[in-house]
């Protein structure tokens, strides 16, 4: 029998839509090919899959887990469902040779467990790509101070999302639940604030940090 604690997070899963912006797979993809990642990812948060057309040429098995298999994931994907704020993730330890969590920290309700997870699953050495939104954005900084909320954890995107970690909080979890060799990049696309518009790329690459949307963490599983 379906509980209403199962129902409430399915809910929040389908609020998703369980897609993210091309630039955020984008330049998750371009951290992966800069790394030279292969061999077996999970695409935890997997959503409707539209990841792999970004990176399914890098890798030899895709697995994707998420508390609801969204329409659209394609029937090659090896799905494992998981509520992944109370479950254990469905893959065996030191399984995995990368593992990608595109969006999906922000929905959690404890970052920390979820990036033991994240660690549990990758062989020594395997690569983790982790995307967020950009706390210390423009957009963001400016809807702080006016609202008192981050710009993508206002009321309309609550329960949906519901942690907001700006980029050192994300490298200090990282480092304490068993990565190394941390490096935070951003997408290099981002919303000029009180409009529908995107600052030019030229400028967004002068200043990343504050004009970009969204974060990407790149880091490595530690050896021991």
């Amino acid at each position: 029998m379906r509980t209403a604690a199962r129902e409430s997070v399915e809910q929040r899963a389908l609020q998703s839509r369980g897609e993210s912006a091309d630039a955020i797979y984008a330049a998750a993809a371009a951290a992966l090919r800069s790394a030279g990642a292969g061999g077996t990812i999970v695409d935890v948060g997997c959503g409707t899959g539209r990841f792999r057309r970004f990176v399914g040429d890098l890798f030899t098995a895709y697995i994707g887990i998420d508390v609801i298999r969204h329409e659209g994931l394609p029937g090659d994907v090896t799905f494992l469902p998981a509520d992944l704020d109370h479950d254990p993730l469905p893959v065996a330890d030191a399984s995995a040779d990368c593992a990608a969590a595109i969006e999906t920290i922000e929905h959690l309700e404890n970052p920390r467990a979820f990036c033991r997870e994240l660690a549990r699953i990758l062989r020594p050495g395997g690569t983790l790509v982790l995307t967020t939104p950009n706390q210390i954005s423009l957009l963001s900084l400016l809807s702080l101070a006016v609202r008192q909320q981050f710009d993508a954890f206002t009321d309309g995107s609550y329960p949906a999302h519901r942690t907001a970690l700006v980029p050192m909080d994300l490298r200090r979890i990282a480092a304490e639940t068993g990565f190394e060799r941390i490096g935070v990049r951003f997408t290099l696309k981002g919303r000029v604030p009180l409009t529908g518009l995107h600052y030019p790329a030229l400028l967004s690459r002068a200043c990343p940090r504050w004009l970009s949307d969204n974060v990407v963490v790149m880091a490595r599983r530690q050896d021991g």
